[in-house]
């Protein structure tokens, strides 16, 4: 009897180590930033609003592919960031804040205005960014992305 517990402990053990992760580990700028510290990695970062329509159909969709979750959770590290939060972010040993908060109903915050404007357009959402192992933007996406879509802009 005590043979097969511990059997059993031992397969639901393994089966957990084995198991794939079915969500991206998304991390915060914080955290980001003592990860980069630790190691070096491309970063994905995702920059969405609670309002967005089409953030919450890649959150339902494209982020929960398989192909993609396993893709991002290996070679990435993954940044999700409310674009309105009102939270002060500690990045690099600068404090980030969102001044347009002050002044506007639903105000960007710093990190989202430095990292997705574009010459001559507004920020828009869903913004994806994939930055490369300096902290270099790759590749920018400024709309909804399928899961096919999404998988050609994770490809190495």
């Amino acid at each position: 009897m005590m043979k097969r517990i511990f059997f059993i402990l031992l397969l639901l053990c393994f089966q957990g180590l084995t198991a794939q992760k079915s969500e991206i580990e998304w991390i915060s700028f914080e955290e980001l930033d003592d990860s980069l510290n630790i190691e070096n990695k491309p970063v994905l970062v995702y920059f969405y609003t609670d309002w967005c329509v089409y953030c919450k159909k890649m959150d339902r969709n494209a982020f929960k592919n398989p192909e993609v979750v396993s893709k991002v959770n290996q070679d990435f590290y993954a940044v999700k960031m409310n674009a309105e939060t009102l939270d002060s972010i500690e990045f690099e040993g600068q404090t980030f804040i969102n001044e347009q908060a002050k002044t506007k109903r639903n105000g960007i915050h710093q990190i989202p205005l430095i990292l997705a404007s574009r010459d001559n357009k507004k920020v828009s959402f869903p913004t994806l960014l994939v930055l490369d192992k300096k902290f270099r933007i790759r590749k920018r996406s400024f709309e909804y992305m399928t899961s096919e879509r999404m998988k050609e802009l994770i490809k190495g």
